[in-house]
């Protein structure tokens, strides 16, 4: 399944940290909640172009794991999952984007850190997604570990906690390396593909999709193995706004608990005749927590009749017959030996 939605590509002017600090006081101020349903849709910054994440196809409509997310979070808030505007934003356009009040959600590849919640004023979420830097090589230059790297020249994007990351795993290890940043994602694996770099470095959930799609033949490039980082990708939102902050925060949570309990896409009706008081709770059924948060109560139903639970979204972008096949790994809930844990909504 995918939803078709209205599509935006709007881009940012780039923004200085100072001007960012000024204006996220004035973004701060207002009422997210309140501007996004004046509005009629939800602003969300996604990456331009990240196979099984985010992408738009020829007729503008994007489709993605975080695009659901953000399809989530209309769904809470509208009943109806396709009010959704879609941002374009590069890793250095994304921050001032949130900041200025471009959008009203950044879902796009955001590693949540200290320093980003603390010196760039973010809220964020819970984890959507566990994730450590990888590197992708090709096999006729007989690179089988980062060692083998040692005075390699890597592709990697400005601005992210990729740079650093290889930065520090190099110098831990007494390595060199001639780093070639390019912000444009596609000039960016061009370069890798056509030989301008060794290796290319990216969250290693990302390098399965450049390989199957951006290279000529697939079988001639490899991921070296092992994660070398922690990469918690998370929705980040402006501080200042504990309502709207609460919602994608619960948002999130309630994918978890949908999991859980058993609740899909498929079968979220027939569910919601269940006499479970968890599942009743869940859906709405019973009690109040649409309200606490400024939406209907059935906002967890919409979710998952429309967008899914954890499990509908992941198997849908990343499932075994998805062109982008990923092992849950840390992904998979904690009953199961993941790290997903959905707070009780009570």
């Amino acid at each position: 399944m995918r939803l078709t939605n209205l599509s935006g590509l709007g881009a940012v002017a780039a923004l200085t940290l100072g001007l960012v600090g000024a204006t996220a006081v004035e973004a701060n101020s207002g009422d997210t909640l309140a501007a996004v349903k004046a509005r009629g849709e939800l602003l969300c910054g996604v990456h331009p172009a990240r196979h099984g994440f985010a992408a738009p196809d020829s007729q503008g409509n994007w489709s993605g794991f975080e695009v659901d997310f953000c399809h989530a979070i209309a769904a809470a808030i509208f009943g109806d999952a396709s009010k959704v505007r879609f941002v374009a934003l590069s890793s250095q356009q994304r921050f001032p984007a949130i900041q200025s009040g471009e959008v009203d959600v950044l879902a796009r590849n955001v590693t949540a850190t200290l320093s980003r919640d603390t010196a760039l004023g973010l809220n964020f979420a819970p984890p959507i997604f566990y994730t450590g830097t990888g590197f992708l090589v090709r096999k006729a230059d007989g690179i089988e570990k980062v060692e083998d790297l040692d005075g390699a020249a890597i592709c990697m994007a400005p601005g992210s906690t990729t740079e650093r990351n290889v930065a520090q795993i190099f110098a831990a290890r007494g390595l060199t390396y001639t780093p070639v940043v390019i912000e444009n994602n596609k000039q960016l694996v061009d370069a890798y593909v056509t030989g301008r770099c060794d290796a290319l470095t990216k969250d290693k959930a990302a390098l399965p999709g450049v390989r199957a799609f951006d290279t000529e033949n697939p079988d001639d490039h490899m991921m070296l193995p092992g994660i070398y980082s922690k990469e918690p990708l998370a929705m980040a939102v402006r501080q200042g706004d504990d309502q709207w902050y609460d919602l994608v925060k619960w948002v999130t949570y309630a994918t978890f608990n949908a999991e859980e309990l058993g609740l899909t896409q498929a079968n979220v009706d027939e569910m919601k005749a269940s006499d479970d008081p968890d599942i009743q709770t869940l859906l709405g059924v019973i009690g109040d927590n649409g309200t606490k948060l400024g939406v209907d109560n059935t906002w967890v139903y919409a979710i998952v009749k429309q967008v899914g639970s954890y499990e509908d979204i992941y198997m849908r972008h990343f499932g075994p017959e998805s062109p982008v096949a990923l092992d849950r790994d840390q992904n998979a809930l904690w009953t199961e030996g993941g790290l997903l844990y959905g707070f009780p909504m009570q």
